[in-house]
């Protein structure tokens, strides 16, 4: 289940919830490690238990988010593309990181962008056709000769860690002649040379993303980066990786990257997620069913729901929330999301799920059961760049509610198309909580039953956005409200942990 790793290596019995711990634009200067290290004993105290940390290894510029990767192996510990350090800081500054994290049962996860190179340190000469861009399989050229970023000889680690050195025949295709200077999609020639069968079929055949693509059915290239995997789990003592842009990725090879790593590591229960951003619920399946192993998506289907009923507001049925969704279909293979550094303003994915419906949002992810809900650093702080977003009110405190209430049966009330409630009952060490939320334009109320044994109990929203306590009647039902636009989240007043929460 998506949820194990943090189970098993986080130390902690509560509800499990990740973070991804960055943003597009969050402030390089080596700065990032320390800045989350300050801050580990908040996101403690608010309920994160795992973090997804941006790329920790050597990009093609010191300041880069790292998604144009130079080294696997250069956590920033070697003077590689200008500086010792990443954008976000140092190799012994990430270690004393993840250390801190775990013994604040908060467990790392690395995002490992396995995909592509790009910063090679010299030109080699060989054989190409180019491709179509709008459809990959369709020559547009006959052979010819150019001259691409192809030699990776890492000159600066000096094979500390592995002697591997990338040479052309280890990749598919590159995208740039430094010969002509022209831009295009060439296909590597060579025996058995073709793109990859099993990715995503958009454009053709989805192989080729950016830069110099890896060629995984290379035993070499392939042997590698499974050692990396091993490798990097080792060394910064992280419980799993988030893995980008799997659907230009070999299945095959992600599926024996995934076991080979869980083997190899002595954590048979690390955890995997990959971006298959894709709204298609079928193919999300298609693809998990391909592995035959354990592994989660991000529910891009549902950050598309949220999108499109945060902008129709009152004429979204929120009952079709789920509709189409991961999380619905395959809850345990299921990572739930609002946004993400790609989604975010400014990005080539924009498609930002409006402030007013954000904090709806969040609770359907956090209060529920099902998924494993992914909070997002821009969200909890405010995003920075040309176009700067606020943070979501008190996102913190609905990821705190769900740390000490969101537990035992649900139970759902859902007969109206713009107010959704439901009930979480508790469990023998904490108390359950109500919790409604209305995207009409007049404020919504649910009446819900919390038990015979509550009645008389006063209950108040630990949000403070609607004022006034409800007292639960004999039969163990109340009716619970909140406003227009918003959600409110009920909880006995004596409820343990009720000092957590700012006066509201």
């Amino acid at each position: 289940m998506s949820k194990d790793a943090n189970a098993e290596y986080a130390g902690k019995e509560q509800n499990y919830t990740m973070m991804q711990a960055y943003e597009w634009y969050s402030e390089g200067g080596g700065k990032h490690w320390n800045l989350l290290n300050s801050k580990l004993d908040e996101f403690a105290d608010m309920g994160i238990t795992a973090m997804w940390l941006p790329p920790p290894t050597k990009a093609s510029g010191k300041d880069s988010v790292g998604y144009d990767i130079y080294d696997l192996y250069d956590l920033g510990e070697f003077d590689q593309k200008g500086s010792v350090r990443t954008k976000y800081g140092t190799k012994e500054e990430l270690l004393a990181l993840t250390k801190a994290a775990r013994e604040k049962g908060i467990v790392s996860y690395i995002d490992a962008v396995l995909n592509h190179r790009f910063g090679a340190d010299k030109t080699e000469r060989f054989s190409v056709v180019e491709v179509d861009a709008n459809d990959r399989t369709k020559e547009v050229s006959g052979p010819k000769d150019i001259k691409g970023w192809t030699r990776f000889d890492f000159p600066g680690r000096k094979d500390k860690y592995s002697s591997f050195k990338y040479r052309f025949h280890h990749f598919s295709g590159v995208d740039y002649d430094a010969e002509t200077g022209n831009s295009a999609i060439y296909r590597i020639r060579g025996d058995f040379k073709e793109w990859a069968n099993d990715v995503d079929e958009e454009n053709g055949n989805y192989d080729f993303l950016m830069g110099a693509d890896i060629d995984y059915s290379h035993p070499e290239a392939k042997e590698d980066t499974l050692n990396w995997g091993a490798w990097v789990i080792k060394e910064t003592d992280a419980a799993g990786f988030r893995f980008d842009a799997v659907k230009h990725i070999e299945a095959g090879f992600i599926a024996d990257f995934v076991k080979h790593t869980r083997k190899e590591s002595g954590k048979p229960k690390m955890f995997a997620v990959g971006e298959f951003w894709k709204d298609s619920l079928e193919d999300l399946e298609s693809y998990l069913g391909s592995l035959e192993t354990q592994f989660s998506v991000f529910d891009a289907p549902l950050h598309y729901n949220f999108k499109e009923a945060g902008e129709a507001k009152e004429n979204f049925d929120m009952r079709a929330i789920w509709d189409g969704t991961v999380v619905q279909k395959r809850p345990i293979d299921a990572v739930t999301l609002v946004d993400n550094h790609d989604t975010q303003v400014g990005q080539a994915l924009e498609s930002w799920v409006s402030s007013g419906f954000k904090p709806l949002a969040y609770s359907l992810i956090l209060l529920r059961p099902d998924g494993y809900p992914c909070v997002f650093y821009g969200d909890l702080y405010g995003t920075l760049g040309e176009n700067p977003q606020q943070p979501v009110s008190q996102l913190a405190d609905i990821i705190r509610a769900r740390k000490l209430y969101a537990y035992g049966e649900l139970r759902d009330y859902s007969d109206h198309m713009n107010c959704l409630g439901w009930v979480r009952m508790g469990d023998e060490r904490r108390s359950g909580c109500a919790v409604v939320l209305c995207n009409g334009s007049g404020d919504g109320e649910k009446r819900m039953e919390v038990g015979k044994e509550r009645a008389g109990q006063k209950w108040t929203d630990v949000l403070g956005w609607y004022q006034g306590e409800i007292e639960i009647e004999e039969d163990g039902w109340a009716t619970f409200k909140c406003h227009s636009e918003s959600v409110s989240i009920w909880v006995n007043a004596d409820a343990e942990g009720r000092d957590e929460f700012e006066k509201k």
